[in-house]
């Protein structure tokens, strides 16, 4: 399978790296800033390889017939470039948010749809063992009736972060720490429950970043079609670095809370007949391992012509949920599911 990358920025080498291992055919990357593409390229492991490096993506798409390629660029180009790479007739694999409006995801869901192409959003954390271990628990109702959930991210981001690249924190790129960071965690607590979200209502701050437009922290309280209940906190404000993301849910048979730096291990199993399950913890990264299992999944399914783990509609059921926090703080009062279409965009002015 022919791959390009675009976008050589601070989550490229996972892609990358990924691709490789998959078996994949790395023909070609793309970065506005060539130096930077060239610098992915000059790492080890990748020195002697044989990849063109292009500064316009449509030239790369015209040129090298791709199979797949990675999406990696800022998140308010994620829909129109990811559009025109299916609109080539590649598989897509888009970084998280897959977009910033509903509109756009459902845009991309439907190219995806018409061309016979995968739409493959980088929620790779789903592939984490605790994740799945906590994921069959629920599904196979081992919980039993489930009261509520509780998903907590609470990291630090410094202002050097944001002043690395002048899309971060803002409304029409971006937004704050719930749609960029967090939407990982609203991934897996949506993934999870058994029911659909059908009311929320959150608020957010922008306490200590005065140099960016959008939330540094946000809370929301959800209700779930099958009456559960769950909260989301979520914070770039954490002294002094990154302290957890956790993700818990309650049942009247069980209590699981897979925590670590990013959702990667087991803290509490106390379910009813049962032992804690041993899952290989995933360190201190962030960004977890899951790539390569993405990956992995996206070359399988492409080759068997089956669907793939992840799927379109997944990446705009994260977005949404983050969408109707938003849209709840902006009405200053709940917001009934399923969202109609809007956008971070309408989010300017909120500080």
């Amino acid at each position: 399978m022919r791959y390009g990358l675009i976008g050589c920025g601070r989550i490229a080498p996972r892609h990358l790296k990924a691709a490789y291992a998959s078996g994949m055919e790395v023909v070609a990357v793309c970065d506005r800033e060539e130096q930077q593409a060239q610098r992915l390229l000059s790492g080890e492991g990748y020195r002697g390889r044989t990849v063109g490096v292009y500064r316009d993506y449509q030239t790369m798409l015209q040129r090298e017939q791709l199979d797949v390629v990675a999406v990696a660029v800022p998140s308010g180009s994620h829909a129109s470039i990811a559009l025109d790479c299916l609109q080539a007739g590649a598989h897509v694999l888009v970084e998280k948010p897959m977009a910033l409006s509903l509109s756009d995801a459902d845009a991309m869901i439907r190219s995806a749809g018409e061309r016979g192409r995968y739409l493959i959003p980088c929620h790779q954390n789903r592939f984490n063992p605790a994740v799945l271990a906590l994921h069959r628990a629920v599904a196979e109702n081992r919980l039993g009736r489930l009261s509520h959930a509780a998903l907590t991210l609470r990291w630090n981001r410094k202002e050097d972060y944001y002043r690395q690249a002048a899309w971060r924190g803002r409304w029409a790129t971006d937004g704050g720490i719930l749609m960029n960071q967090c939407i990982h965690g609203i991934d897996l607590l949506r993934w999870i429950s058994r029911g659909e979200p059908v009311w929320v209502c959150g608020a957010l701050a922008r306490r200590m970043h005065p140099q960016i437009e959008a939330e540094d922290t946000g809370v929301a309280a959800i209700r779930f079609s099958d009456g559960m209940l769950a909260t989301v906190e979520a914070s770039g404000n954490i002294y002094p670095s990154n302290l957890e993301e956790t993700l818990s849910f309650f049942g009247e048979k069980g209590t699981i809370r897979i925590g670590g730096a990013a959702a990667g291990r087991v803290e509490v199993w106390r379910v009813e007949g049962e032992e804690p399950p041993v899952c290989e913890p995933q360190g201190s990264d962030v960004y977890g391992s899951g790539h390569q299992a993405l990956y992995a999944d996206a070359v399988d399914a492409i080759a068997g012509g089956r669907q793939p783990f992840l799927t379109g509609e997944d990446g705009r059921a994260a977005l949404e949920l983050v969408l109707a926090i938003y849209r709840s703080h902006k009405q200053n009062g709940p917001v009934i599911l399923p969202l109609d279409d809007f956008s971070t965009a309408e989010m300017e002015g909120t500080f």
